[in-house]
């Protein structure tokens, strides 16, 4: 093992020289230990705030009690009511409380709806060709569907599907007005078509 080699006089020397400017970076007094800091006290326990008492709850109180069908397609009928009046307003007055008798009749109840489409067309070509103004078209009130079916069946398929018939072409330049009949004359399950000249 090497044996350490000690300083020699002129690195003594020079060391006395640089220790005697050297300024100590710290005083000669001990540094003070940080002082503790006494933990807070913890805040008093709030008393909590006073809650109104709930009201008796059960599931399903507040829903409707009888089970109710909503229709948001309008029915057939009010809305030809609710159409503006282009025939004579004298005579419309008439057809309306039953006073004009239907010159023809056709009679869809029972007919499937690809039926009775080319029928109807038929028997309103016919009429307008023998010069008649005033016919009746029989569809029935229809059956009410299936209240627990998977999608909404609106009864009377063809009691709705009729007027949509009749404003479309060829028979639309035909009609003039659709009405809803008369009791007398069927009532919510037929229809007064009154042709134009």
């Amino acid at each position: 093992m090497a044996r350490r080699r000690g300083l020699s006089a002129d690195e003594k020397a020079l060391w006395s020289r640089v220790a005697s400017t050297a300024v100590p970076m710290h005083s000669g007094r001990k540094a003070d230990p940080m002082p503790l800091q006494e933990p807070k006290p913890a805040p008093a326990p709030r008393a909590p705030d006073p809650v109104a008492p709930l009201p008796d709850f059960r599931i399903g109180a507040k829903s409707l009690k009888t089970t109710s069908r909503i229709d948001l397609s309008p029915h057939p009928g009010q809305s030809l009511r609710d159409a503006p009046v282009r025939m004579d307003h004298k005579t419309h007055r008439r057809m309306s409380q039953g006073k004009l008798i239907p010159e023809a009749r056709l009679d869809l109840h029972g007919m499937t709806l690809n039926i009775a489409q080319p029928v109807l067309v038929r028997f309103v070509l016919n009429a307008q060709a023998q010069g008649f103004r005033l016919v009746l078209v029989i569809t029935g009130k229809g059956k009410a569907g299936d209240e627990f079916a998977p999608l909404p069946v609106r009864p009377g398929a063809l009691r709705h599907n009729v007027p949509h018939w009749l404003h479309m072409p060829p028979l639309d330049r035909l009609v003039l007005q659709v009405r809803p009949a008369h009791r007398r004359h069927g009532g919510e399950g037929a229809y007064y078509i009154y042709l134009r000249k």
